[in-house]
């Protein structure tokens, strides 16, 4: 079985409080990504960054002080028409997720797949947590449906996880 990971594809991340021009242009590419491996048969789980009120009083919300990604607002959603009622999704309290480890290794996937935002903080988080928790699984993450929090970040992150033996698929 092939699992395809959506990282973190939320209003805030997209045109909401943390949002760039990028993450807007990749949404049609990871809409049409979702597609395919629908049709293909692939299990699809979605991963949503998830903030209380108290976001600006923990470490993550001094290092960044903007509020995103608040449990239950519009900017903590799935960009809409990405996700079906029913797939699986993890809120996670952090960059990464231990949740999603766990998770791939209870459901022993052949191959993974990896798309999002950002790929320099959260793309790049669960692709090494993915990788370790199942070291013999290939794992690969699509450059055309990432974006990171700069053009040249989201490249450094793609050469970081080269390094680190996941596959970077450079085609839509």
């Amino acid at each position: 079985m092939k699992l395809l990971i959506v990282v973190d594809m939320q209003n805030d991340f997209i045109d909401g409080a943390l949002g760039t021009a990028e993450a807007v242009s990749i949404v049609p590419n990871v809409q049409e990504r979702i597609e395919t491996c629908r049709r293909e048969g692939w299990q699809i789980v979605f991963t949503r960054d998830t903030h209380g009120t108290d976001y600006l009083e923990t470490q993550e919300g001094r290092r960044l002080p903007v509020e995103h990604c608040l449990a239950g607002s519009k900017g903590w959603m799935v960009r809409e028409g990405l996700s079906r009622k029913g797939d699986p999704m993890i809120d996670k309290p952090s960059f990464g997720s231990e949740t999603l480890a766990q998770y791939v290794k209870i459901l022993k996937p052949d191959e993974i797949e990896l798309i999002g935002l950002c790929t320099d903080i959260c793309v790049i988080s669960n692709a090494l947590i993915v990788k370790a928790a199942l070291p013999e699984v290939p794992v690969a993450v699509r450059a055309s449906c990432c974006a990171g929090v700069t053009p040249e970040s989201h490249e450094t992150a793609l050469r970081a996880m080269q390094a680190c033996q996941i596959d970077i698929l450079r085609e839509a």
